[in-house]
């Protein structure tokens, strides 16, 4: 049963790269004015924020100026946090399949750059706005670090389990060890024995033949006695 549900499950831990996927084709297939128009409302959401904690008390025409400056920033941010999310939610399931290391890196890297290439090139069929490489190499960063994260955080958590498994395999090779010897021994004590007992039984088995022979021998001697 254990096995039939892992069976299943395993697979729907790919889900959230593919929510991520969607999410991210959705925002790229906005037009150049409402990709703008969400980047600048996000950048005021920002300085607002920014204004009340710091009790600063910006004026509209401050806040307007303020955003239009760090816009540029929020959009690039916006782009490393999606693929920074999409390659968590890659490689965390290619760690739970057993990729590790370096082969990880390189399969789950492959897979989000591969998809924020073919994103730059889905924007060249959107109004307003065209494939960047600086995009993709932003993406890119994003990619990197949420893998790495990824790998430093399972092998955090799954440090007390590696213990637990080595522990359990030294113990199931110290039993086998001692299995094995105790078998070795056993076969040598049997072998041991079978050689006794085959060069006991062989020599009494020659003996019998000689006095056989012996025998046989001794007729023809007495019958030809008779004859002549």
């Amino acid at each position: 049963m254990k096995h039939f549900v892992t069976f299943f499950l395993k697979p729907l831990s790919f889900l959230p790269a593919l929510v991520m996927m969607y999410a991210i084709y959705s925002f790229s297939a906005q037009t150049g004015t409402e990709s703008g128009n969400l980047s600048h409302m996000i950048s005021v959401k920002i300085v607002e924020t920014a204004s009340d904690t710091l009790q600063k008390d910006l004026d509209d025409w401050e806040v307007e100026e303020l955003a239009d400056h760090i816009e540029f920033y929020v959009r690039k941010a916006a782009h490393m946090t999606e693929y920074f999310l999409l390659a968590i939610a890659v490689s965390f399931p290619l760690y739970v399949y057993g990729l590790r290391g370096f082969p990880l890196l390189l399969f789950a890297g492959l897979i989000c750059v591969g998809f924020a290439c073919g994103d730059e090139y889905h924007q060249s069929f959107v109004d307003e706005r065209g494939p960047s490489v600086r995009d993709v190499c932003i993406d890119s960063v994003g990619v990197f670090f949420g893998i790495m994260l990824v790998r430093i955080v399972c092998w955090t958590f799954l440090a007390p389990v590696r213990v637990v498994e080595s522990l359990t395999g030294l113990g199931r090779r110290d039993r086998h060890r001692r299995r094995r010897h105790s078998r070795n021994d056993h076969s040598y004590g049997t072998s041991y024995d079978r050689r006794n007992s085959y060069e006991r039984n062989g020599g009494s088995q020659m003996s019998e033949r000689a006095i056989e022979k012996r025998n046989q021998e001794l007729l023809k001697k007495e019958g030809r006695r008779h004859i002549y």
